[in-house]
């Protein structure tokens, strides 16, 4: 028995609806053996998915991206997040798959005929609290030293794993890496900046996953009249940043209001991110 997982709930595992205690895979799946395989998270509100048509696209690439080939298209894949969320009768909860390339012997390269292992699960999460908007997180530096393909949702993440336990042992809420003296992401998330009223990210590419919500805040900036700049960041513009924040699908977006120990601008969420987090409420809202 695991710790406050519910086992009773209801899994897709391979075609099949299993109890979560119920559901098996063998030691042998390349998931478990190599870290052979991708996932994603799709968050919904009162039972109904965000942004749905996102998270799955980038499924579609990430599988891709590691040729693995599934028989579910685009609609399958709409059908099998909806009836779980139905199943699960939850609310504010997110639907979790994950796909690896399957059973084999153990050997690096791609077998021939494996047949890929799909798991599907839901679990509640709760909206960030009102404190938490208020005060914002805190946050310090680190170096990022993970691959060069971070664009891929890889079930692969010592990398992001190292990153928050690093947040955690410097009694921090999240670290802001580094490569090469530029801003890359959180452990689990996409940073911003902002300087002079202006927006900036990351520019899309191979050194960032970009989050879902990459693209809805670029959306909620240009509705609110904000400009946006997706640029290479150095460390030095987010240490002088008048504010920071962190998306991701559980955190929505979040003020990071202490950087490595001094206070980001005025130490209080500003502007910028107070129009950010009323578009993004709204289009929860609206659904």
């Amino acid at each position: 028995m695991i710790p406050d997982v519910d086992c009773d709930s209801i899994v897709y595992l391979n075609g099949d609806y299993v109890r979560l205690g119920d559901a098996k895979i063998s030691v042998l799946d390349r998931g478990f053996i190599f870290g052979d395989g991708i996932y994603d998270v799709v968050p919904a509100y009162n039972g109904k998915p965000f942004r749905m048509d996102g998270h799955l696209a980038r499924l579609e690439r990430s599988l891709a991206s590691i040729s693995i080939k599934v028989d579910l298209t685009r609609h399958d894949w709409e059908q099998l997040v909806e009836g779980l969320l139905k199943r699960s009768g939850m609310g504010d909860c997110m639907v979790y798959i994950q796909v690896s390339r399957g059973v084999a012997k153990r050997d690096h390269a791609f077998p021939k005929n494996a047949r890929p292992t799909v798991f599907c699960m839901v679990a509640p999460f709760k909206r960030p609290s009102p404190e938490v908007r208020e005060q914002g997180y805190s946050a310090v530096s680190m170096p990022d030293v993970r691959w060069l393909r971070c664009e891929i949702k890889s079930v692969s993440l010592l990398g992001n794993v190292l990153a928050k336990q690093y947040a955690v042992d410097a009694g921090v809420d999240e670290v802001l890496q580094f490569r090469d003296g530029y801003l890359s992401e959180g452990a689990s998330c996409n940073i911003w900046v902002v300087k002079d009223g202006i927006l900036m990210a990351p520019p899309r590419n191979n050194l960032i996953l970009e989050g879902i919500r990459y693209s809805l805040l670029e959306e909620l900036a240009a509705a609110a009249g904000i400009p946006f700049d997706a640029r290479p960041i150095s460390q030095q513009e987010v240490d002088n940043a008048d504010e920071l924040m962190l998306s991701s699908a559980t955190k929505e977006v979040l003020p990071i209001t202490v950087f490595n120990g001094k206070p980001v601008g005025t130490g209080k969420p500003g502007k910028v991110y107070q129009a950010l987090r009323a578009g993004y409420d709204a289009a929860v809202a609206a659904l």
